[in-house]
């Protein structure tokens, strides 16, 4: 690109309208369409470059008894095979606690779950090492003991990876004891895969006097530099992390991505050559855990109304083999199992189970999603044992605005705009109407039955842990007037670097074209937290706009010394600045500026106000402000068959003053058919304890037996709109978080296809449908339903 391209670029004839709010594209859509982003994979491999493979456990619980390599190092191509007593620092990869291993151990050590690393090769070619690999069913020698699968099963042992967690409020089990009405359910939500559509992987490159370069598909730059400075026992400064973008995260890049860091930082260190290990999908499935299943069993007292007088309910989550980010995850469980509910007596009580399994982690939701299900699924059962419409049951319960206001771990509720969010989407959806017709519809069709949902949401935005809730930003200002922005959130597809281009070309009076977004990079921007708990916009364009405020406020400044006139009157836009009756280019006035010697860069640092939480008493302000939604959903089901098909969704989110509606749109809309592919197809089943070779085996590991949505599962009537209020919080130009909140959304196509098996048995029976619904599962329901019917 010329000069003369480059002020093409920056020129704005006109004056332009704000690039905040506006629906831009994504920074990286040119590249996606035309396969020129480049992933970590895509990135030139370096002369020398090995690659490494992970020899996993061939059973699902026991004790190594034998561990002889001598046949894996004679394999073709293999340079070093290496365990745990071979790494130079730490064997831990935990994020929280130190008790999740990088390799299994030695002999006399555990084995925890079918899959679980236990050596590494490394091979001058990916094939060579995966091959030697391969070799782990007849070299790992093991005595075999019965594997724990299920929540329910570690329970019973008291197999715990954290001590149980308890939030209460008032005496609700006297208050259930004395209600004009009880009702009880239990049932279970099952996990789901993240099925991010690039791989785990890590390319460690080792750099002078003893550094290491680390290419990493992670959300989470900062702790993978902590997990390989720990395991390398070298200084942080010794570890540089960058990642420019991910192929998909969904949370399980949060701290999963630790293991494969670690092992390929120690395969370069060792080798003194550029190593990469990239894992295949079965492999990946094998390792690495997903979202918590979750056993509920809970209790409810209510009135005539259907207005829920005390509840309580006990929640087992499948941890898997280690704690991973179980312990947060079961925290803001227990604080969204009021969603958007008044509970004026309600206990709630959270385990976190021990098996073996895959080590569960981050997802979508992180736990949120389970936690309000549970208080959904009850006052579905509520509004079908009174017989009335479950919209009215929701509606009876909602939070208050003056009253009735306080969640059950003490924050109030003091931006509630769901009352007029679901009088709008009721209106708008036709819902009465459509009820009536579906009723008419049920009544005269035997086979084939209609359910409808609306259900609602409210989600917590900001990380649990106080002090994760602080991100920073570079902002650097060229003399020819282009801007490079650096902060310490990941871009995995969700348009954090859209968003953030766009916030600080709002704030210096540019185009989006002159504002670029470089990598993530903990050699850039240190100590940052993850890109999870629908933050990045929040935290990342909050530090970025502080930065480029700096800017100009030293360019304004700069101005009004040598033009006259005061800085405060200074006014950037349209590629201009104005000032003193005059405009001049952005970029003349940078020049002039760098002249001047005007520092034309700056960091900028952002810190979540007003938030505090005691983990002990789970009480406090734990969230800045809540995210609402609404959803409608209309399904078709066969009774005969199981299957079913949403004919109709209709969804109305709150986004706040969206920073960019056509990215917001399309993360509720892809949040939406995750939601409703958790909750209705993605099945995982392992092999069960039987004595078998097999047993702990997970059985759904490739997209060949485990199902994600596709195009054809989205409804042919599809609705999706933001409601347009802005956030009474102060947060990035007044919007709001739109990554996890929307999957909540989905709960509507769960429960449209419970009022559609209720309406098999004509509504009499409350249908005993746990998730994910899938035909089977379905037709089990409607089964229970017709038998229960008089």
């Amino acid at each position: 690109m010329n000069k003369s391209d480059v002020a093409a670029v920056l020129r704005v004839d006109t004056p332009a309208a704000p690039v905040v709010g506006q629906a831009l594209p994504h920074e990286s859509a040119h590249l996606h369409v035309a396969g020129a982003a480049p992933y970590t994979d895509d990135l030139p491999e370096l002369a020398g470059t090995l690659h490494a493979a992970l020899g996993l456990s061939p059973i699902g619980h026991g004790v190594i008894e034998a561990l002889d390599l001598a046949a894996v190092r004679a394999m073709p191509g293999v340079v070093d095979v290496f365990t745990a007593r071979d790494l130079p620092g730490a064997n831990d990869c935990g994020p929280l606690l130190h008790d999740d291993p990088i390799l299994a151990g030695e002999p006399g050590d555990t084995l925890r779950y079918l899959g679980q690393p236990v050596f590494a090769v490394v091979a001058h070619t990916r094939d060579a090492a995966r091959r030697a690999a391969a070799l782990a069913r007849q070299v790992v020698k093991a005595r075999a003991l019965p594997p724990i699968l299920t929540a329910e099963a570690a329970h019973a042992l008291q197999q715990y990876v954290l001590p149980p967690m308890h939030l209460q409020r008032g005496e609700p089990a006297a208050v259930i004891a004395a209600a004009p009405h009880r009702l009880r359910v239990n049932f279970d939500v099952g996990g789901q895969e993240q099925f991010y559509l690039e791989g785990q992987i890590s390319y460690a490159v080792p750099v002078e006097d003893g550094g290491l370069t680390l290419y990493c598909s992670t959300q989470h730059p900062s702790e993978m530099q902590h997990h390989v400075a720990q395991v390398l026992r070298r200084p942080a400064h010794a570890v540089q992390v960058e990642c420019r973008r991910m192929g998909g995260g969904f949370g399980g890049k949060e701290s999963q991505s630790a293991l494969f860091a670690c092992v390929a930082a120690v395969a370069a260190v060792r080798t003194r050559a550029p190593v990469k290990l990239r894992i295949d999908r079965d492999d990946d499935f094998l390792i690495t855990g997903r979202r918590h299943p979750f056993h509920f069993e809970a209790e409810v007292g209510f009135d005539d109304h259907g207005r829920l007088l005390g509840a309580q309910a006990t929640m087992l989550s499948n941890a898997g083999h280690s704690a991973d980010l179980s312990g947060p995850v079961m925290t803001r469980a227990l604080c969204h199992f009021d969603n958007a509910y008044w509970l004026p007596h309600v206990a709630v009580h959270g385990v976190s189970t021990k098996t073996n399994t895959q080590s569960n982690t981050a997802f979508r939701g992180f736990g949120g999603p389970q936690g309000a299900i549970a208080i959904e699924y009850l006052i579905d059962s509520v509004a079908r044992s009174l017989g009335r419409d479950a919209l009215d049951v929701r509606r009876a319960n909602l939070y208050g605005l003056a009253s009735n206001n306080v969640t059950p771990y003490g924050q109030v509720v003091d931006d509630n705009c769901l009352h007029d969010l679901l009088d709008e989407l009721e209106a708008s959806s036709d819902y009465r109407v459509r009820r009536a017709a579906i009723d008419a519809f049920n009544a005269g069709s035997v086979v084939l039955k209609k359910g409808l949902a609306l259900t609602p949401a409210k989600f917590g935005i900001s990380f649990n842990v106080t002090h994760l809730n602080q991100a920073g930003a570079l902002v650097h200002v060229y003399t020819d007037g282009s801007v490079l922005v650096n902060h310490g959130g990941t871009e995995m597809g969700q348009g954090l670097n859209t968003k953030v281009a766009q916030v600080v070309a709002h704030e210096l009076g540019l185009p989006l074209q002159a504002v670029r977004c470089s990598a993530t990079d903990t050699a850039k921007v240190a100590n940052t937290s993850a890109t999870a708990a629908s933050t990045g916009s929040d935290l990342n364009g909050k530090a970025a706009q502080h930065a480029a405020r700096q800017v100009r406020e030293r360019l304004a400044a700069f101005c009004a010394a040598k033009w006259g006139g005061s800085a405060a009157d200074v006014a950037f836009g349209g590629g201009c600045v104005h000032f003193a009756g005059q405009a001049l280019p952005f970029a003349e006035v940078v020049q002039r500026a760098y002249l001047a010697r005007v520092q034309l860069w700056s960091d900028g640092f952002y810190a979540t106000p007003g938030l505090h939480w005691d983990k002990a008493t789970l009480q406090g302000r734990p969230f800045h402000y809540f995210a609402y939604g609404a959803a409608v959903s209309e399904v078709l089901l066969d009774t005969l068959t199981g299957e079913w098909r949403l004919l109709r969704a209709d969804v109305l989110h709150d986004a706040g003053k969206s920073l960019n509606p056509a990215i917001d749109i399309g993360q509720i809309e892809g949040a939406f058919i995750q939601g409703m592919g958790w909750l209705t197809m993605e099945e995982i089943v392992w092999h069960p304890a039987d004595g078998s070779p097999k047993a702990g085996l997970l059985l759904t590991h490739a997209p060949s037996t485990y199902k994600i949505p596709t195009a054809n599962d989205c409804p042919a009537d599809f609705r999706v709109r933001l409601f347009d209020r802005a956030n009474v919080h102060e947060s990035i130009h007044r919007s709001k978080a739109v990554g996890e909140p929307p999957l909540l959304l989905a709960f509507s196509v769960f429960f449209a296809l419970r009022d559609a098996v209720s309406a098999a048995g004509g509504h009499r029976v409350d249908p005993p449908l746990s998730a994910p619904a899938t035909p089977e599962a379905l037709l089990r329901a409607i089964t229970a339903v017709q038998a229960a019917s008089p």
